[in-house]
């Protein structure tokens, strides 16, 4: 990673990058693509994919109602109603 290469990364991007900035950032993404490469050596063949590190389960809640029906009474609060339904002014043309 040299200066060239940042400076063509962040006009793509369309970063605002300062000229006195440029070297701490090709040290930082030559850390990270370092990294990265290191990474890739890992053997990962026999790795299972999971969703989660731990076989943790979400306790759930059953489905019962909860809230009483209160729809003829905000209907009747509501500026327009036809057929059980709220009329609102047209958004769309």
């Amino acid at each position: 990673m040299d200066n060239k290469t940042v400076e063509q990364i962040a006009h793509l991007a369309r970063l605002g990058i300062d000229e006195k900035d440029i070297p701490e950032y090709v040290t930082n993404l030559t850390n990270i693509l370092a990294l990265v490469d290191e990474m890739n050596t890992v053997d990962t063949d026999d790795v299972i994919p999971m969703a989660h590190p731990t076989d943790a389960v979400q306790r759930l809640r059953e489905d019962e109602v909860t809230a009483t029906n209160q729809r003829e009474r905000f209907q009747a609060i509501a500026p327009q109603v036809e057929d059980g339904l709220y009329l609102v002014p047209q958004v769309i043309e």
